[in-house]
This record gives C-alpha cells, structure tokens and sequence, in this order.
C-alpha cells in the first residue's frame, strides 16, 4: 500500500507518523496492528462506497484509541463529565467510542465531528448511523484477520450492500450479547431496528 498522508487540516497538523507514535504509546502491539488494519479495510470501504477516504482512515486508524485506558480513569471522566451516569453500568467495550473519544481530542488533537462521530458510534452503533459511521463499525469486524463465520459473512455482503453488512455484524453481536448474559447497550438494539427498517424499505 502507498504510504498514506492525512491533510493536515483534518490532523489539526499532526503527521500520520505522529499519530502513530501516540497510537502505539496507548495499545499494546496486537490492539496498535488491528488499528492499523481497521485503517486500511476504512479506506477500502470508502473508496467502494464513494464516501470520504481520508476521513474513514483516519478514524480508522484511531477507532481503538482509548481501548485499553484503566477502568478507573473512566469512570472518573463519567462521573465528572458531561455523560449519563447510566453509563457506568458498562464496560469498556462500550466506553472507548462513547467516551473514548474525549481522550482522542485532548491527546491527539482530532477535534473533525465526522471522525469523532464515527469513532464514538463504533461500539454502540446509532440508529442516525452514516456511510462513514457504518464504515468505520463495520471495517472494525471485517479487518482481514477477522475469522469468525459472521465476521466472513459480513465481509462478503461489504463487497455490494454497506447497510446489509452492517445488520449482519449487529445480529452477530446481539446474539454474542444475549448468549452472554451480558447487558446490551439499548441503542444498539435501536440501531439494529432501525438499519432493519431502512433495508426493507428499500
């Protein structure tokens, strides 16, 4: 792949190289090289669905940033924050797009509302989910060393239907969720009511 180069007014001046650095300094090295992957299966899916490929890199790249912030310093930024405390009855899972995104602002300087929107709907997904948002939750499953049925499937329904690829994912991490015995974050299930309507009414 060509070395990628962000404009510098979407990295507030920062180089991809400089991201990086701040990237790998927050992950360990298998979460900082699914990043890495996430980034390029973004762009791909940007350029397939004509959406914007820098953008969907970008928040690619940076989606798992906060992955692996300590449990204690989030629930301090819930409980000081501007968030619904109903938050805390969750885990990081959910907490590193929603919330996530705070860190991304202040440590690396992406303040784009596209980018941050997408990284914040990662985990959650949105029921007012855009191309780019469903791009970015999408490329996070998909990524090439995704081997899970579900996750194959979902590759194969990336090739020609975004919207459908993305239900395939939701229905996985549902049935995951339920199988589990672990809460689902009501706006996932929204999401997938919603995404379920949009398809059939197509």
């Amino acid at each position: 792949m060509d070395e990628i180069v962000y404009p510098s007014t979407l990295t507030n001046g920062k180089t991809r190289d400089e991201i990086v650095r701040l990237l790998q300094k927050r992950l360990d090295e298998v979460r900082f090289q699914h990043c890495l992957r996430v980034e390029k299966t973004a762009r791909e899916l940007a350029r397939r669905y004509h959406e914007d490929v820098d953008r969907a890199g970008l928040a690619g790249l940076l989606h798992d940033y906060a992955k692996q912030i300590p449990v204690a310093d989030y629930r301090q930024l819930i409980k000081t924050g501007p968030y619904d405390p109903a938050l805390l009855v969750y885990g990081r899972g959910v907490w590193h797009g929603v919330v996530g995104i705070a860190y991304i602002e202040r440590e690396v300087g992406i303040t784009d509302k596209r980018v941050l929107q997408a990284i914040a709907r990662h985990t959650t997904g949105d029921p007012e989910m855009t191309p780019l948002d469903e791009i970015i939750f999408l490329a996070d499953f998909i990524e090439p060393a995704r081997t899970l049925d579900s996750e194959k499937q979902a590759r194969k329904a990336a090739k020609t239907d975004l919207t459908e690829a993305t239900l395939i994912e939701l229905s996985s991490t549902l049935t995951y969720l339920v199988g589990a015995r672990k809460l689902i974050f009501p706006k996932t299930l929204d999401t997938y009511n919603a995404l379920l309507q949009r398809s059939e009414s197509n």
